[in-house]
């Protein structure tokens, strides 16, 4: 028997951010800066707990995309809504863009089909250059 957990308040400021900022990715420092700029203070360790927390519960999903990368974490509102998802890296500025385009799941069912390979969209990247840096 699962045991019965309750939401504090900290947990639930958390997830009132992480709703405001829906299909996001957001990392540990984004969240402790938030808090800090309203005068609250939450911890480093109290934000992973929390977080870890909801990534068990299935509502927050957890991107490390790269070794030695900040973890990112994202909201899910309504994961019927985009089930597969991509990822975009910028080389030059590092931004993460967040992918959801039925076109590419396409790839995935080509390579599980044809190739006997099944990826982990969550996982995969594509490296190029974001439109505010090739401008």
């Amino acid at each position: 028997m699962k045991k019965a957990q309750y939401k504090t308040r900290q947990l639930l400021e958390i997830e009132e951010f992480l709703k405001e900022n829906v299909n996001k990715h957001l990392t540990v420092n984004d969240i402790v800066l938030f808090f800090k700029n309203k005068g609250k203070n939450i911890g480093k360790a109290t934000i992973y707990r929390h977080l870890e927390r909801m990534v068990g519960d299935g509502i927050v999903h957890k991107y490390v995309l790269e070794t030695g990368d900040s973890a990112c974490f994202e909201y899910m509102e309504d994961e019927d809504v985009h089930p597969v998802c991509f990822h975009c890296k910028c080389e030059k500025c590092g931004k993460l863009i967040h992918l959801k385009c039925t076109e590419l799941s396409l790839i995935g069912e080509h390579l599980r089909d044809e190739h006997g390979f099944a990826i982990d969209h969550a996982r995969t990247v594509f490296y190029g250059t974001c439109n505010e840096c090739r401008e």
